[in-house]
């Protein structure tokens, strides 16, 4: 690809500053640049994606290679979302109210460094995925030509990022909007034909649809209320897919062991990693309680994704998800766990989201012998990224096997990239965690620029005498750093969680 001149002399007048730095020229309380300049960046980097949009879909993706094809549409679905999120931080760059430093907004929690710093850091992990797509094919040709203008676009965001300052919240509102009333209900309630219920789904055609895809495709766009779809229980083999413009649809189930949502794509059976997901949600305010999802595929099959989302301000309740190598792929923007069960072997909890997982079930699973697990691997790329994973009140803990397997390592984390941020407090950690606690990625890769952390956790599994001496590790003593990784602070959760009726702890008491 050869960039226009005008994109090119941009990228060479760039200067990298510091996150949220000062400006002589700051006319705003989130910004550290002019807020005219700001837009006029993003509108820049918005056709930049578009340009490079149109390039890549002239690849098409009739390739006689199967991941290859997959790989093209990966990166297509990839920079629709990407120019989406920057939608959203032109609108809502436009409409701050600037005496303020936050407005409400039909697409975030209205506090505007929050919300622009999480969509443009989404934006910025879309063209690493992209590129990772093209692992295991012979496309090197069409990964080269790809790559440059993916390369410019995460120029132009990161830039935009380290323009928007990382400032404290205001309170947040004491009455938020409720955006679904009344509060939850049970599956007999359902049953019975209760009004707040849009679709029903089961296998047995007692319901309106006999597939789950069916339901959500009758679900309509940008909504702001919530579109409830109710699973009667049993195994659903299909994949469904929400789309970035299915906003607030909420998936109820009989009970995780009851719904089940089922699928084996994997990296072996010729599929990205992004595109092996059972289950994968772009909507924003998504939903989803009391129903697993899985992925069948095996260990030996590598890769393979049971959920995966980039759904901004969403909630996963009393949720399974299982799988082996790569199980819940928590790609990008605020995500909350409360009371999961998450199974899986090698990096089952990854991706560069900022999630935080409260009350959960966390188990490591025998994959393939000699193998090593990973309960994490956190894929913050930059220090400006708001990303990382706060993991509280939980349950750490191996299967049966693996505590008299001796051949199966089982360890808390490892680096995905540079600068991967995980925080495990206040959990049990139960016996078959190695001592050491965390795992290399490659070498001494990230290991100076991580940060690993572990605060009043107890159990077998907890102890920190033996644990790894790297700089980015940090054993947490002061009930202040540990508060900056809980649901109130991480993920703003006073925002836009009790608009959900899902319960959960906003700090570090119950």
């Amino acid at each position: 690809m050869v960039a226009s001149s005008n994109m090119l002399l941009l990228l060479l007048l760039v200067v990298f500053c510091s996150c949220g730095g000062s400006s002589d020229t700051v006319d705003s309380q989130f910004l550290n640049v002019p807020v005219s300049q700001f837009i006029d960046s993003i509108k820049f980097t918005i056709d930049a994606v578009e340009q490079v949009a149109s390039i890549v879909s002239r690849f098409g993706t009739n390739f006689g290679e199967f991941r290859l094809s997959n790989a093209i549409a990966d990166c297509i679905d990839l920079l629709d979302l990407t120019a989406e999120e920057l939608s959203w931080t032109l609108s809502a760059s436009s409409d701050h109210n600037s005496n303020q430093g936050r407005k409400d907004n039909n697409n975030g929690t209205g506090y505007l460094s929050s919300d622009l710093r999480t969509w443009l850091t989404g934006a910025l992990a879309n063209q690493d995925t992209c590129i990772d797509g093209f692992d295991g094919t012979n496309s090197f040709i069409i990964k080269s030509a790809i790559a440059g203008g993916l390369n410019q676009i995460s120029s132009l965001i990161l830039q935009s990022l380290q323009q928007v300052h990382d400032t404290p919240p205001p309170p947040p509102p004491t009455s938020p909007s409720r955006q679904w009333n009344p509060a939850w209900f049970s599956s007999r309630e359902l049953q019975t034909g209760w009004g707040s219920v849009d679709a029903v789904v089961a296998t047995d055609g007692s319901g309106d649809y006999n597939k789950i895809m069916d339901a959500v495709a009758s679900a309509p766009l940008l909504s702001t209320r919530r579109f409830v779809i109710y699973v009667k229980k049993g195994v659903y083999k299909e994949y469904v897919e929400i789309n970035k413009h299915q906003w607030n649809i909420m998936i109820v189930g009989d009970g995780m062991d009851a719904t089940i949502i089922s699928g084996n794509r994997s990296f072996k059976g010729g599929y990205t990693t992004f595109r092996s997901a059972t289950f994968s949600v772009n909507g924003k305010g998504f939903i989803a309680r009391d129903i697993t999802f899985e992925n069948t595929a095996g260990a030996e099959m590598e890769q393979a994704v049971a959920f995966r989302s980039d759904s901004d301000l969403s909630v996963l309740y009393r949720c399974g998800i299982k799988g082996f190598q790569d199980t819940l792929y928590a790609h990008s923007s605020r995500q909350f766990y409360r009371e999961c069960r998450i199974s899986g072997t090698v990096d089952f909890i990854f991706g560069d989201g900022t999630v935080v997982f409260q009350s959960c079930q966390i188990v490591a699973r025998k994959g393939k012998p000699n193998q090593k697990n990973a309960i994490t691997a956190q894929g913050r790329k930059h220090p400006c990224n708001t990303t990382g994973f706060s993991i509280q009140f939980s349950n750490i803990s191996v299967e049966t096997e693996l505590l008299v397997d001796n051949q199966t390592q089982t360890y808390l984390g490892r680096p995905w990239r540079l600068y991967s941020r995980t925080m495990i407090m206040q959990s049990y950690i139960g016996p078959g965690i190695r001592a050491e606690g965390w795992l290399e990625w490659k070498g001494d890769l990230g290991l100076n620029t991580l940060w690993y952390g572990e605060y009043m956790n107890y159990g077998e599994g907890a102890g920190v005498g033996n644990r790894v001496k790297w700089p980015g590790f940090h054993l947490v003593k002061d009930p202040s750093h540990a508060r900056n990784f809980t649901v109130a602070e991480f993920i703003l959760g006073d925002y836009w969680l009790p608009a959900t009726d899902i319960k959960y702890t906003a700090g570090l008491s119950v």
